[in-house]
């Protein structure tokens, strides 16, 4: 039942020292470079976790290696070969947490697969424990380790994750090709790998393979993921001056300032009330243009009630705004939310002779904040439109701001006469 090989030829402790001492420069490098970077992306920070213990599992075998040449007890093979196929399956559990992140599955797609991960892991690990009193796997006699011919079902929990990481990634449409490909290397080389030690036994070549996956997982997907992000950046800060300069039109100003000059003989602290939400409203409005990160809810909230009040000041009866806030605690990309209001405003409710009510509203639940804007407006037919090709105000930018930059998603629904629905949803997970 029992195969038996000599765990202290020279020839297999060389390679295998040489290619720990490899992994752990590589690493540290990486490891260096991603520690030194002021703000990291979230997945970067799983990146980091990765390297991190991968570096931890190097070194551990690197100094079992070093130490089995000259102590090669039952007991000190045993133990560390357990530990060993335990850490293997560590470091596959925090790949599939990064390309977790990396991809941004939807929550419940993530939540699913999470479950799958953290049972089949924790099944695995009970398994390795097991095998110290079973010998299921393998066992030690006299110094030497004995691997078990039902020994590749050891490692079933990483040819299971790594065809889920595959199949999650190689068939995901938001990924292009370089990504893909990345992947899916990171998850046959090592397959291929463990295949291969099972027939070239005492020589790491699995761990080989780790390193050359490493190495294209770093370049492909970190160099990839910086680029994208600077393109996106350029791409929000464009959308950003867009949408800043679809809302201070002239005739809005224009009007703004009539009311205000109108009101001050007859109520002057009314005057200075609206002049200051105009003057606050303008500055939020400009105040984008160089804003990079997201904002808190509230400075956006701010935003929308300053802009309402001048409608209010404008159309009078017309123009009714209601807040129904249960949670402020989560941040938006800058001009994302009061644009949809200004939206639900002007083509909803004053598109109708008597006005309407535009509400806002926002709760949390257990995976995003959830934004609804609600006008009973005019409404339109959803298939006379292509909100994608609607330039008067901009909705495509506003849409992929919230995409890109919020982490988040917008679905709009109308219908004629009874009005228009905006839902934001801003995923915890994402952000």
């Amino acid at each position: 039942m029992w195969l038996c090989y000599n765990n202290n030829m020279s020839g297999n402790s060389i390679f295998n020292a040489t290619i720990c001492i490899m992994g752990e420069f590589i690493l540290l490098i990486h490891i260096v470079n991603l520690l030194l970077k002021k703000k990291k992306r979230k997945d970067e920070n799983n990146l980091l976790d990765f390297f991190a213990f991968t570096a931890v599992h190097f070194a551990t075998y690197l100094t079992f290696t070093l130490v089995k040449m000259i102590y090669t007890s039952n007991a000190y093979i045993i133990s560390f070969y357990t530990t060993f196929y335990i850490m293997n399956n560590i470091e596959v559990f925090l790949l599939f947490r990064y390309m977790c992140v990396y991809v941004k599955l939807m929550p419940g797609t993530k939540k699913i697969l999470s479950i799958i991960n953290l049972t089949i892991f924790i099944a695995y690990v009970l398994s390795d424990v097991a095998n110290i009193f079973t010998g299921i796997y393998f066992t030690a006699q006299n110094g030497a380790y004995l691997r078990s011919k039902t020994m590749i079902v050891s490692q079933g929990y990483q040819f299971i994750m790594f065809t889920i990481v595959f199949f999650v990634t190689v068939f995901n449409k938001k990924l292009n090709l370089r990504e893909k490909a990345a992947f899916a290397l990171y998850c046959l080389l090592p397959l291929v790998a463990i295949i291969i030690q099972n027939i070239f036994k005492g020589y790491a070549i699995a761990y080989a393979s780790i390193i050359i996956s490493i190495e294209i997982l770093f370049l492909f997907l970190n160099i990839q993921k910086n680029i994208d992000l600077a393109n996106e950046e350029e791409k929000n800060k464009q959308a950003q001056i867009k949408i800043m300069l679809s809302q201070i039109q002239p005739h809005f100003v224009y009007n703004s300032l009539s009311a205000i000059s109108t009101l001050i003989p007859i109520d002057p602290d009314r005057a200075q009330k609206s002049l200051d939400d105009f003057t606050y409203y303008l500055r939020r409005n400009l105040s984008s243009l160089t804003a990079t990160r997201l904002i808190p809810f509230e400075d956006e909230l701010k935003h929308i009630e300053s802009y309402a009040a001048l409608e209010k000041l404008r159309f009078n009866e017309r123009v009714n705004v209601v807040y129904d806030i249960e949670t402020k605690n989560f941040f938006v990309p800058p001009l994302s939310i009061q644009p949809i209001v200004e939206n639900a405003i002007k083509h909803g409710i004053l598109k109708k002779i008597e006005g309407g009510t535009v509400t806002l509203k926002t709760r949390e639940s257990s995976d995003a904040y959830v934004v609804e804007v609600v006008d009973d407006g005019v409404g339109f037919r959803m298939e006379d439109v292509n909100l994608d090709e609607n330039k008067h105000f901009g909705i495509n930018n506003i849409k992929y701001r919230i995409e890109k930059t919020g982490g988040g998603e917008m679905t709009i629904w109308s219908e004629p006469g009874k009005g228009t629905r905006v839902k934001v949803v801003f995923y915890k997970e994402r952000v």
